[in-house]
């Protein structure tokens, strides 16, 4: 294919993104709760920000109570779904919950139970409507060498597809990040591809896992949230790659960097640069391959921005850290 091919691709795909990210963001707006409340027991209610999800979206769930928080416990689709403290508030927990860009359309029953700091007895259970995501098909003509990879290829991909499945299902039982998540790229504030499945040759692959950020070689890539480095080394698709887990099995992930800049256990603050935009592995020109894994499901993670952009109890935390200071 000539540049001339490759530059319209890339701008449709593009177009395509921004009418997805526009449809998507209408159900996920900040702060944004469902009117829908459920009663979980005396003077305690579930609520969830949106009525139903779609592929590869995202729900925050909230529950809040009269009475301070014991032990809180939440299960969707034979899955544990952690529920953190909201700042100082005891009787008020918050969760996400991840519908993977492949879940099978239907209802999926939410169990939230627990026990106030009293004993009282709490109990949620509500069905969530999961419906088909509106993703784009791509169909290619491209080189032999991109869609038949060698046995050798084989093996090293299958064997690093493993080693990140072993890296999603480890979930840090604490919160690592605090506060608003950020989009890793300075004046970046939309992206393209998610869910995107290509053609190439007749051969269907598998949906595109990630969002797709515009960049040039070299531009600082910046962590989303605080965290700990899970990966960083040189993967055949994805080429230089960090990995970054926030806890409560929830992970962030930059491919096709041109040079990483931190190693496998580091402890990072928000924005810190990890890396520069490049196109390692297996790309046609320089950008940032972002994704998000959330326990497992792999989601967009703009409406992630969206939905944790902004923290009611961020604030409170930066002025108790400035009076420690004083």
């Amino acid at each position: 294919m000539t540049l001339q091919d490759w530059t319209m691709i890339r701008k449709r795909r593009m177009a395509f993104g921004l009418v997805i990210l526009a449809a998507g963001a209408a159900l996920f707006l900040p702060g944004a709760m469902a009117k829908d409340v459920r009663a979980c027991g005396t003077e305690t209610t579930l609520r969830l920000s949106a009525p139903e999800a779609s592929q590869g979206s995202l729900l925050l769930i909230e529950l809040k109570s009269a009475k301070p928080l014991a032990e809180v416990q939440g299960e969707w689709d034979e899955k544990s779904v952690p529920l953190w403290r909201e700042g100082a508030n005891e009787g008020q927990r918050r969760g996400l919950l991840g519908v993977d860009l492949e879940k099978a359309p239907g209802e999926y029953e939410l169990k939230v139970t627990g026990q106030t700091a009293g004993g009282g007895k709490i109990s949620c259970n509500v069905m969530v409507a999961v419906r088909k995501g509106q993703f784009a098909t791509e169909k290619l003509q491209v080189e032999k060498q991109f869609v038949e990879p060698s046995p050798e290829q084989v093996k090293r991909a299958n064997e690093e597809r493993q080693k990140l499945r072993d890296i999603f299902d480890r979930v840090t039982p604490e919160r690592l990040w605090d506060g608003p998540f950020r989009i890793p790229l300075d004046g970046v504030t939309t992206g393209s591809n998610f869910g995107k499945r290509r053609i190439l040759n007749g051969n269907p692959g598998s949906p595109h896992g990630g969002m797709d950020l515009p960049g040039v070689t070299g531009t600082p890539v910046h962590a989303a949230q605080r965290g700990r480095v899970a990966l960083a080394g040189e993967l055949f698709f994805s080429g230089n790659t960090v990995v970054v887990d926030h806890g409560l099995g929830i992970y962030t992930f930059y491919g096709h960097l041109s040079e990483i800049d931190v190693k496998a256990g580091d402890s990072l603050e928000t924005g810190a640069v990890l890396g520069k935009v490049g196109a390692t592995g297996r790309v046609t020109g320089p950008h940032l391959h972002w994704g998000l894994t959330v326990e497992r499901a792999r989601v967009n993670p703009l409406l992630f921005v969206k939905l944790l952009g902004t923290s009611p109890e961020a604030p409170a935390r930066r002025k108790a850290a400035k009076r420690r200071t004083r």
